[in-house]
């Protein structure tokens, strides 16, 4: 329950793409049933609202990105952002969970909003990692030299680990995808959410302990797992990465022309 003393914000979950998976594809260890079944991975941005603050949790990707990748777009973010009366001027900061083409795009498109980031997260994404292209696949070098550009302009903020952003909103490092992923951990009335991001894109990763097989360090996505759980205030305050179940989970906004669901 929310706490009496830490203020409550609304979450909302944007979907905005899709691509369908062999569900193997979506698991490092085998799994149960048909490996070859179709299994569809949903693309999300969040925001976070209230008490005057406006918090955009990653950016997504652009039609353009969607084309060539494969994916099946639904909405410009931005878009979506405007059917609930954001503007792009009005998003002061924007959490980046981790710099994977999905989730950093679209970053010239909010360019009076402060990135929060992991300083592990840049580090791991323009080290040596990057020269290994079953890792350097998930990362578009045009987002990159965006946020580059942005960092020696002044523009982004590097934490470490664990960072109280704002009462009743924390950043947690977690690994595991990426070196630097990051998640979200937001009040609500609801007690405390989870934007697990891509720490657990289906629930069923989180569940049954087997992880997505993009992976950094599996000793930390698992350890990841923990956190997630020990953060968040029961397991329907946990919000998957990519699950097409959140958007059965939580109430979709009535607002046809743009898949938004109101998590808190």
């Amino acid at each position: 329950m929310q706490r009496q003393d830490t203020p409550a914000y609304e979450v909302y979950a944007i979907k905005y793409a899709t691509v369908q998976r062999p569900r193997q594809s979506n698991f490092l260890d085998p799994v149960d049933g048909d490996p070859d079944a179709a299994m569809p991975l949903d693309f999300f941005v969040w925001l976070v609202r209230g008490h005057g603050r406006l918090l955009l949790v990653d950016t997504g990707f652009s039609q353009v990105s969607a084309l060539a990748r494969k994916r099946s777009f639904i909405q410009e973010p931005l878009a979506a952002l405007r059917a609930l009366g954001v503007r792009a001027q009005d998003v002061a900061d924007v959490a980046l969970t981790h710099l994977h083409y999905d989730h950093a795009g679209n970053l010239q498109l909010f360019p009076g909003a402060r990135i929060w980031l992991q300083e592990r997260e840049i580090a791991y994404a323009t080290g040596k990692c990057m020269c290994d292209s079953r890792q350097s696949h998930f990362f578009a070098l045009d987002d990159i030299a965006v946020l580059l550009k942005r960092l020696y302009a002044g523009e982004v903020r590097l934490i470490d680990g664990m960072h109280g952003f704002a009462p009743g909103i924390e950043f947690h490092r977690v690994g595991g995808h990426t070196d630097g992923l990051q998640i979200v951990r937001v009040m609500t009335r609801r007690g405390w959410v989870v934007l697990a991001s891509d720490a657990a894109h289906y629930y069923e990763n989180l569940e049954k302990e087997n992880p997505f097989p993009a992976i950094f360090s599996k000793s930390d996505m698992l350890q990841g797992y923990a956190l997630i759980r020990a953060l968040a205030d029961g397991a329907d305050n946990i919000v998957a990465g990519h699950d097409p179940l959140v958007c059965e989970k939580f109430p979709r906004l009535e607002l046809p022309e743009a898949p938004i669901y109101r998590i808190a």
